[in-house]
């Protein structure tokens, strides 16, 4: 809902003012709902919503409300996303590569100018849901599919190959934007696809899209705070 209202809220394109900038991975969901007739800023948002639900319904989850069981989460994944920032700094500046700013590392539609910095944060939740959505559990459930389900691999040898796979997508997907390939960032997302991966079958999808949208939100504020708006 953050981020439904918020992209409402803050719309910002540098070729259409006015117009909505949202995550690729938002983007890629309402394609695939056009290729059906469905059309729809919404239609995403239902389906984490429908996919979140039966899930629980399927699992026979308890249908409690834990502030605290939540507060605990959102403590996990802030401590879960600083290490991944601390060791992305310390490996790029062993590479002399200069850490991209937020509008790099948050892929949007927008394609030249930078970012407000409400929009960015508003984009970092996104990113968060959406792109783990794609990424981590439809991405790990079609490859556990593929692999265990049609090719009879066995679970142990399938999951290494499972999460190499989903990690290499998801580092590739970075460059449906405007951002020209670099190696040092290919790899570094790579290695972060293949943490997420592993913090989604050990700890779950919520953890890791708190993890995925605190990284980005620090890369945000980082961003803002350095060039001093």
């Amino acid at each position: 809902m953050f981020y439904q209202i918020g992209t409402a809220l803050h719309p910002w394109n540098p070729q259409e003012q006015g117009t909505p900038t949202h995550v690729v991975a938002f983007k890629l969901m309402q394609d695939f709902f056009n290729l059906f007739g469905a059309a729809g800023n919404y239609l995403p948002l239902l389906a984490v919503v429908a996919i979140l639900l039966s899930w629980h319904a399927a699992r026979k989850d308890k249908w409690d409300f834990d502030p605290k069981l939540y507060l605990g989460m959102a403590g996990e994944s802030v401590l879960l996303a600083i290490p991944v920032f601390v060791m992305g700094l310390a490996i790029f500046r062993k590479a002399g590569v200069t850490v991209p700013g937020a509008m790099a590392w948050i892929e949007t539609l927008a394609q030249t100018q930078t970012l407000p910095f409400q929009t960015q944060v508003v984009i970092s939740v996104g990113a968060g849901i959406y792109e783990e959505l794609i990424f981590r559990l439809i991405a790990i459930v079609i490859l556990n599919i593929i692999l265990v389900d049609v090719f009879d691999m066995k679970v142990p040898t399938a999951i290494p190959v499972i999460i190499v796979i989903s990690a290499i997508l998801f580092s590739l997907y970075h460059y449906l934007g405007n951002e020209s390939f670099n190696l040092s960032f290919f790899a570094f997302r790579v290695g972060f696809g293949i943490y997420l991966a592993g913090i989604y079958i050990y700890r779950g999808f919520g953890i890791t899209v708190g993890c995925h949208a605190v990284y980005d939100l620090i890369l945000a504020f980082a961003e803002h705070w350095r060039s001093g708006q």
